[in-house]
């Protein structure tokens, strides 16, 4: 079923909808929230969390493209189960993913810095720009999917040593083209 299609289920209100979104993108969505969680129970959740929350913003919402939408639905639905669970000592996965990136990309101090955070944003989106198609590829499937290092090289046909030094010298990339930006670190 095509993505338009689903779309207007949703806005009939038909559950069908839920249904056909679990059929094309259940996959999509449960790899994400599993490379964030690693507790597949809880990675189940997160996605039938995720359902839910597609449910009640379409409508009004209308998204454009339903596949990176509700990408970032069930990451920002991982990330948040991932954060209460981290509270209660129950998860490491995602710290070391954190703490590479946590030397270049600066933490959000209060809410009144919404137009640093954009900046910010348009700066990573054009440095990812300037990337090749395999880099920026690397880059958003292990920061922003979360996909572990050794799943990466194991694609990619490398050792995970050589891909840890490439993301190395890309986070150190980023960092100098922030900085040379003027953005506090």
């Amino acid at each position: 079923m095509e993505d338009s299609q689903i779309i207007e289920l949703y806005w009939q209100r038909d559950e069908q909808a839920i249904a056909e979104t679990a059929q094309k993108y259940g996959a999509f969505c449960f790899t994400i929230a599993s490379s964030i969680l690693t507790v597949r129970e809880d990675a189940e959740e997160c996605v039938n969390d995720t359902y839910h929350q597609v449910w009640n913003a379409i409508p009004p919402q209308r998204p454009v493209r339903l596949r990176p939408w509700l990408g970032r639905i069930v990451r920002n639905a991982a990330i948040n189960l991932w954060n209460k669970n981290h509270t209660q000592k129950r998860y490491a996965g995602m710290t070391a993913l954190l703490h590479e990136l946590e030397e270049c990309i600066p933490a959000p101090q209060t809410a009144e810095q919404s137009l640093e955070e954009k900046e910010l944003t348009q700066s990573i989106e054009r440095w990812l720009r300037t990337l090749s198609p395999e880099d920026r590829i690397l880059f958003i499937r292990r920061y922003w999917y979360g996909v572990p290092l050794q799943e990466l090289a194991a694609q990619q046909g490398i050792l995970p040593g050589k891909l840890a030094g490439r993301m190395h010298r890309l986070r150190n990339e980023l960092k100098t083209v922030l900085e040379r930006e003027g953005i506090c670190l």
